[in-house]
């Protein structure tokens, strides 16, 4: 105890500084890869540690051994996995905007607000036939898909998404991901699903919403372009012929609109 006060009273003002400055960085790179899978990654190392010191404190010697060779190996290996992370950090550095704000959360009102234009959206595009491909990204950020498109960081209107997917325009190939209330990128490019269960008749818009939903908890809005019927993927799953009704109850649902606050999140959901 006299060793511990004896450490605190030599706690200056350069030791506060030292922790802040520590502190801010860990917590912009947090935010950087908070919109990529790296930081489902980031969870998975530290339940491993915290599996591993629980290991040590109750001497469970095969485990701590294991444990501590998967660390090991974490330690060479994170350099490689998070390459991107890296890599943006350091231009953003360099371009002198590492140090931003990042916006909150949408409020309930919000998200009724963008649920609204989407079915709007979808019944337009349903009743003329125009193919379309819509992704919400949700808890697992989709950044990563979001750099293969075209950026846009536009308000959620149902008059710019049915735009958006109009033939022969330049951004109608691909799709569209919605980012909490904005549209953050249109034309993206995404994985195609690799289960050989699917339905043949299934196009490349359907295979590409259960490709992403299989990897990610996104949700994925397609509109046949041949039948105009309207579907909805969640984790890897395709529920087809959805109707007006049925949509806007299953998006509100899933986007969790009656309990989210823009206030307080949970830690284990950042």
């Amino acid at each position: 105890m006299a060793e511990f006060l004896s450490q605190f009273r030599n706690f200056g003002l350069r030791s506060a500084i030292d922790i802040i400055v520590v502190a801010v960085v860990f917590y912009q790179f947090y935010m950087l890869i908070k919109r990529t899978r790296a930081v489902q990654l980031v969870k998975g190392v530290m339940v491993l540690l915290v599996v591993f010191l629980l290991a040590k404190f109750f001497q469970l010697t095969s485990i701590t051994w294991l444990l501590d060779k998967l660390i090991q190996m974490f330690v060479i290996a994170i350099p490689v996995v998070f390459q991107p992370e890296l890599r943006k950090a350091l231009e953003q550095l360099g371009r002198g905007r590492f140090f931003t704000r990042h916006p909150s959360a949408p409020g309930v009102d919000t998200l009724e607000q963008v649920v609204e234009e989407l079915v709007r959206c979808t019944q337009v595009l349903s009743k003329n036939r125009i193919g379309a491909l819509i992704v919400l990204e949700r808890q697992t950020g989709v950044q990563d898909f979001v750099e293969t498109g075209i950026k846009i960081d536009g308000m959620v209107s149902s008059e710019f998404l049915v735009n958006i997917f109009i033939p022969n325009t330049p951004l109608h190939d691909g799709a569209v991901i919605i980012r909490r209330d904005r549209v953050a990128a249109a034309g993206c490019f995404l994985p195609l699903s690799e289960n050989p269960n699917i339905n043949k008749e299934l196009g490349t818009r359907h295979r590409a919403a259960l490709g992403l939903t299989e990897i990610t908890d996104s949700l994925a809005l397609v509109v046949s372009e041949e039948t105009g019927a309207i579907s909805i993927g969640i984790d890897g799953a395709l529920t087809r012929f959805t109707d007006e009704k049925t949509l806007q109850e299953l998006l509100l649902r899933e986007l969790d609109v009656k309990t989210i606050s823009s206030s307080v999140i949970p830690f284990w959901r950042w």
